[in-house]
């Protein structure tokens, strides 16, 4: 378990009190979509299932998405994250696209994930629609 005064998984600089902690306790809601998905990697590292679903987009929620989270978190080790841009996805965007490369070991093996993230606010939320793997 990560101490509150250690950095962030999502890699910001701040602590992860200071940062990712407060959106995964549902204190507060991020504000941007690059927040939102710097949050959803420190969840990834943190094995946060529940704050995965909820910060999918319902419309998009499949049946065994929670499984599919928690497999994911059970077999890969999440190393590093590289925020590469953001399109859109400020504070006052309906949508937005944050493109990441996040490195990982699975099986001993290193490899990167390399995604184009798409967001879209729900009920003021931002939340997670969908990713293309380039």
């Amino acid at each position: 378990m990560l101490e509150s005064e250690q950095p962030c998984p999502c890699e910001s600089g701040a602590s992860y009190a200071e940062c990712c902690q407060p959106y995964h306790l549902g204190k507060t809601k991020a504000p941007t979509a690059e927040t939102l998905m710097r949050s959803r990697y420190a969840a990834y590292v943190m094995k946060a299932v529940d704050y995965l679903v909820e910060t999918t987009l319902p419309a998009v929620r499949r049946t065994d998405l929670r499984q599919q989270y928690q497999e994911t978190a059970d077999s890969i080790q999440w190393v590093r994250l590289e925020v590469i841009r953001a399109t859109q996805g400020s504070e006052t965007d309906k949508t937005g696209k944050v493109e990441f490369k996040a490195t990982y070991l699975q099986d001993g093996q290193r490899a990167v994930h390399h995604e184009l993230s798409r967001f879209r606010r729900y009920q003021s939320a931002w939340c997670y629609l969908d990713g293309q793997v380039t």
